[in-house]
């Protein structure tokens, strides 16, 4: 919907009646501000309600992907509109975290419904210790196991896109679909 014209919208703040008390008898003086309260008063709604734009809960559909871009929000229009909405409002709290697990993890959730767990760590390696032998070269590649959770099925070509986009670029990310939980392997 745009907010340019609405048909019938009143005024909220009519020229006419805050003319000089020369100009409230005159025929013409209110016609000419009558029109331009019709131009104005979508101007003034917007104003008016200007703090509920910024809000991403009660924001108007078609000004939420602009809002998404001042966050830097994922804004996709497939997804359900509270869902778009959630990832406005938590964008700060993934950019903290992403990358790291936590960030995949809650970001899968959040644009697929989705639940994952992430297997090993991209192959980085440490020492806490200076001088001494770094420990055994961990695997470079991370396993990313999906399962449905509020979605009904997982779509694995979505879960591969989103894992690319958010796995670092030194790393292998793998992904598997499963139909439940995976079993605890001992880790």
């Amino acid at each position: 919907m745009s907010r340019a014209a609405v048909p019938g919208l009143a005024s909220s703040y009519p020229i006419g009646e805050q003319l000089p008390a020369l100009y409230a008898d005159d025929g013409f003086a209110q016609r000419f501000t009558a029109g331009l309260d019709t131009v104005l008063a979508p101007v003034f709604a917007t104003l008016d309600n200007l703090p509920a734009y910024f809000d991403p809960w009660v924001t108007p559909v078609d000004f939420l992907a602009w809002l998404a871009s001042w966050v830097g929000a994922t804004d996709d229009p497939q997804w359900p509109v509270e869902v778009r909405r959630e990832a406005v409002v938590r964008a700060v709290e993934l950019h903290r975290w992403r990358g790291t697990r936590r960030g995949l993890v809650e970001a899968l959730n959040l644009a697929l419904g989705v639940h994952a767990d992430v297997a090993n760590d991209g192959g980085s390696r440490w020492s806490s210790t200076a001088g001494t032998e770094l420990p055994p070269e961990p695997p470079a590649e991370i396993l990313v196991r999906v399962w449905p959770g509020r979605a009904a099925r997982v779509d694995a070509a979505r879960v591969q896109e989103i894992v690319q986009a958010m796995c670092p670029a030194h790393t292998v990310c793998r992904v598997e679909a499963l139909s439940g939980p995976p079993a605890d392997e001992g880790r």
